[in-house]
């Protein structure tokens, strides 16, 4: 258990369609490695996102057990989960969420006064924006932000805080190729001067060589596992 930062069993998820019972996710098993970027891969309606959010303590599973940061967290109602969310957890969204009337600092800040951070809001804020090459566009609005920039706004506000474990939906699934691996490029860049484990999702196959570990997930359940790590080992 203390290998994983995450660590997953049996996990399944139902929604009642039409009154029938409808499995989104299937008895997974997942283990998330410290400092790692573990890529969920799957198309549209695979189930990766509905686990995502179950590993990230945004939805509860229907059955199995929840380790996060080896704390048992199954049994949790949603208030608990939200204390983890805040104060663990990192968050990036497809769609990039920034709020539209904060500039660049502001939304990273802002994370810091919703989470237990204890530190020196502004050294952080600078700090984060220097890691996503943002510190010049630091007072600029969402608006006048590119996309690649926004995302990148998005980066440094999941960080800011300190989690153990970032979580990102399609992070660049609106973004072209070039900015596409600048994205992860920088994840990889982030986890190794942070420590900070990210777990992913998406459905582009260019992505896959970048993760550390790369579940395939189809209908609900895992079809193959790839240990890249493994694999450039010597």
């Amino acid at each position: 258990m203390d290998d994983f930062i995450i660590k997953a069993e049996n996990i399944k998820k139902v929604f009642k369609v039409a009154g029938e019972d409808f499995y989104a996710v299937k008895g997974i098993n997942i283990d998330v490695p410290k400092s790692s970027l573990t890529i969920l891969k799957g198309r549209s309606g695979s189930g990766k996102t509905t686990l995502l959010n179950i590993l990230g303590c945004l939805d509860k599973q229907t059955e199995g057990s929840l380790y996060v940061n080896g704390e048992n967290v199954t049994k949790y109602d949603m208030n608990k989960l939200e204390k983890i969310r805040r104060n663990q957890l990192g968050f990036i969204f497809q769609s990039v969420a920034l709020i539209p009337v904060m500039n660049a600092y502001q939304n990273i800040e802002f994370s810091l006064r919703i989470s237990d951070y204890k530190g020196d809001y502004a050294e952080r804020v600078n700090e984060c924006l220097e890691m996503v090459n943002l510190s010049k566009r630091a007072t600029h609005m969402p608006e006048e932000l590119s996309g690649g920039e926004q995302q990148r706004v998005a980066i440094a506000r999941a960080l800011a805080h300190k989690p153990t474990v970032i979580f990102a939906d399609e992070p660049t699934g609106e973004l072209d190729s070039y900015t596409s691996l600048k994205v992860i490029t920088l994840f990889k860049e982030i986890i190794r001067k942070e420590g900070i484990t990210i777990v992913m999702t998406t459905h582009d196959p260019k992505m896959m060589e970048y993760g550390d570990y790369v579940y395939e997930i189809l209908d609900g359940q895992i079809i193959s596992f790839t240990d890249n790590k493994k694999e450039v080992a010597p």
